[in-house]
């Protein structure tokens, strides 16, 4: 067999035998490994990976991925393949066409969010480099669009929860912006004086409870716990050692029923972080802190996806902003602007 080479592009090649038409046969991968292996099942007789469907290109894409890939990516991997890729999962990578991808992408618009479309394109993308070493597609796909989220006052979603079994869940939450899974991964150990290590996190894939030694950012980072939610975790039975013994799902229904019972609109518990984001910027901490305390490693994702407004802080804005201009309108002096 032929030794691999190196492309320019940084992936592997290698030509073996001689195929249809007397031509050789040519294999590309991310790792001279990968490409001397798909050149060896084709000698063993294997199909050539562009005779391979969609579905089995993927599904060994996903299990390339297992040992480098946290157990939820997996298990959303899985989940793609066996949720979104209906009507395209049947095709062999030669019948792929730009025209039937788009065609794919279209229908899937229809009943999905741009950012499931966006997710379940770039796992088929991945899956057809993977197996042939390039992807030469060129497609559209949906644009995403913010949605506006109005959040409830916060004093309001804590008079919701106080005093309930959930308490503590939303309290972190709402008070140091944790998410459900870093929340779910808290021990007393995590607490030493005042302060919080925030360094582990526990996920549910497929029934199963998983504890990962890291966060979704993959760096610890300390809080200072303040007084109340200290009383919070003295609250809890001696012998309990997580903060909180309830799954993710639990939480959230307990969470959702709170709500409607306070008769706040619904919100989802990961808002309640959104909610911490918005509550800082209100009180004008500086962004690097706010960064710091909620793990976020990109500005832009603290600013465009977690910082909202209230609705009442949004009214005051646009009262003094009428009640300016409606000055300049009358006989009166107009007002100045602060």
């Amino acid at each position: 067999m032929a030794n691999a080479r190196k492309l320019p592009s940084g992936n592997w090649n290698i030509r073996v035998g001689s195929g249809e038409g007397g031509k050789a046969i040519s294999f590309t991968a991310p790792t001279k490994k990968e490409a001397e292996l798909m050149a060896a099942e084709y000698k063993n007789g294997k199909r050539h990976p562009e005779r391979r469907t969609l579905e089995e290109c993927t599904r060994a894409y996903i299990d390339s991925r297992r040992n480098i890939r946290s157990p939820s990516t997996i298990a959303g991997y899985e989940k793609i393949l066996r949720n979104n890729y209906a009507g395209i999962a049947h095709l062999r990578l030669c019948d792929l066409t730009r025209q039937n991808i788009q065609r794919w992408i279209d229908d899937l618009s229809v009943s999905h969010s741009a950012k499931t479309v966006s997710n379940a394109f770039g796992l088929l993308r991945s899956s057809v480099i993977y197996a042939a070493g390039a992807f030469d597609y060129s497609v559209s796909l949906p644009k995403s669009q913010k949605p506006l989220v109005e959040l409830p006052d916060p004093a309001a979603v804590i008079a919701a929860v106080r005093g309930s079994e959930i308490e503590l869940p939303c309290m972190l939450a709402i008070w140091l912006g944790l998410r459900m899974s870093e929340i779910r991964g808290l021990t007393r150990a995590s607490i030493s004086g005042d302060v919080l290590s925030v360094s582990d996190a526990v996920i549910t894939v497929n029934g199963q409870h998983i504890r990962k030694h890291e966060t979704k950012t993959y760096r610890a980072r300390r809080l200072r716990v303040p007084p109340y939610i200290l009383s919070l975790i003295a609250a809890l039975p001696p012998d309990q050692q997580s903060l909180t013994t309830l799954s993710g799902q639990a939480i959230y229904k307990r969470f959702s029923r709170a709500l409607a019972a306070a008769g706040l609109h619904h919100i989802k518990f990961h808002e309640l972080r959104h909610l911490n984001a918005s509550v800082m910027a209100q009180l004008g901490v500086p962004e690097r802190y706010a960064m710091e305390r909620g793990g976020w490693s990109d500005p832009t994702i603290l600013r465009n996806v977690y910082q909202h407004t209230f609705s009442a802080a949004s009214t005051a804005v646009a009262d003094s902003i009428d009640a300016y201009f409606s000055s300049l309108l009358s006989n009166d002096s107009p007002a100045s602007p602060d």
